[in-house]
């Protein structure tokens, strides 16, 4: 893996106090549950979780549909090693695999999975892993991104307050100006819908879905 630059889960916070900060700070399970009903599993179907941190929701679809493949890919290995633990808990067979979203390669799935991921990279790396993801799912295949999509009145101090402090202005910026549903359809993604917003004490959360055409 090219040990390229990134920011951990939770940005300058330590990677094992992320799942108490996400469960308490973003109303999780309510955006988690739309992410499951809108990607709709369906048996045989392989599924990359990309930026999969620290697996909650690949071990969640894996939970959800037995008879699924679910690869979860992060560039983190502190996270990787705490998803490992919670499938082994669970005793779930979960595929792990460390890297980026733009090194996706030869990967062939029939749906993708992205949550609360590109908001923590630049722009050329939000650009990189959508072509890529486009690359890497199937003709007729489809998107689930979860992610802070553009923020208004309240919703943008507190996202000012939180997750930019956490993770830096730069990167989180082209988000809150709402730029994420736009570069989805510029890697090629067609159907594109801002299908649910989730107002949370960091900010406003958005869940995104598109498909590659047939």
């Amino acid at each position: 893996m090219n040990a390229r630059a990134y920011t951990p889960p939770l940005g300058k916070d330590s990677t094992a106090d992320y799942d108490r900060a996400i469960r308490l700070w973003t109303r999780e399970t309510l955006w988690r549950r739309a992410m499951l009903e809108e990607l709709a599993a369906r048996p045989g179907e392989t599924i990359l979780d990309v930026g999969c941190g620290t697996g909650s929701f690949a071990v969640m679809l894996k939970a959800s549909q037995p008879a699924v493949r679910v690869i979860g890919i992060d560039p983190d290995e502190e996270a990787l090693t705490i998803a490992r633990a919670k499938a082994d808990v669970a005793v779930l067979n979960v595929e792990w695999e460390q890297g980026f979203a733009r090194d996706l390669g030869v990967r062939s799935a029939d749906a993708i999975v992205s949550s609360l991921m590109f908001h923590q990279v630049p722009m050329t790396e939000k650009r990189a892993g959508l072509s890529a993801m486009f690359a890497a799912v199937r003709p007729g295949g489809r998107i689930v991104i979860a992610d802070y999509g553009r923020q208004k009145g309240l919703m943008r101090v507190l996202f000012r307050l939180t997750i930019q402090r956490l993770d830096g202005v730069a990167d989180t910026q082209p988000n809150a100006d709402g730029i994420l549903p736009e570069l989805v359809k510029a890697a090629g993604f067609r159907k594109v819908r801002d299908v649910a917003r989730f107002d949370t004490v960091t900010g406003t959360i958005g869940l995104i879905v598109a498909s590659r055409p047939d």
